[in-house]
């Protein structure tokens, strides 16, 4: 399910959580710093288990919250590494997810600090950092809302 939706009108601005979002076939968030910078052809929405997060503060002695990572959805109950090369929906929009969200320095950097060095912080999220996915149909998500895998040959 959805946990906390997040934007960011521009790229090193803080995010600002939200309720409800309209998503764009193709482009992705309306009012997100990367909608339909990457086009039909790359991710352009990121996804990450609210359950990662609280692992990585549990293995490290953090305390960042949900938008920390800096991405756009976080979910609850739902394994995003599974749905990599996957269709799912969330309500009636449709996705694909095209790779993990590995971690990169950007991120090492923003969530380092006294006790966690960058490197380990990149470390610490390999293979957990989330998905980026292809938004395939235009709507509208909520908090709350339900992660759904459609099976090949269905739409």
């Amino acid at each position: 399910m959805i946990q906390a939706i997040f934007v960011s009108k521009k790229s090193k601005q803080a995010q600002i959580g939200i309720d409800a979002v309209k998503v764009d076939a193709g482009k992705g968030i309306v009012g997100d710093r990367y909608y339909g910078k990457k086009g039909t052809d790359g991710p352009n929405i990121t996804f990450v288990e609210s359950e990662e997060i609280a692992a990585f503060n549990a293995n490290f002695g953090q305390n960042i919250g949900l938008s920390a990572t800096r991405r756009n959805i976080v979910t609850q109950g739902v394994r995003l590494n599974q749905l990599v090369g996957q269709e799912f929906s969330i309500g009636d929009v449709r996705f694909y997810g095209v790779e993990l969200c590995e971690p990169c320095g950007s991120l090492g950097k923003s969530l380092a600090n006294d006790s966690i060095s960058s490197p380990q912080v990149v470390r610490g999220w390999l293979h957990r950092a989330g998905l980026r996915a292809n938004v395939l149909s235009t709507g509208i998500l909520r908090t709350g809302m339900q992660f759904n895998l459609i099976q090949k040959g269905t739409k």
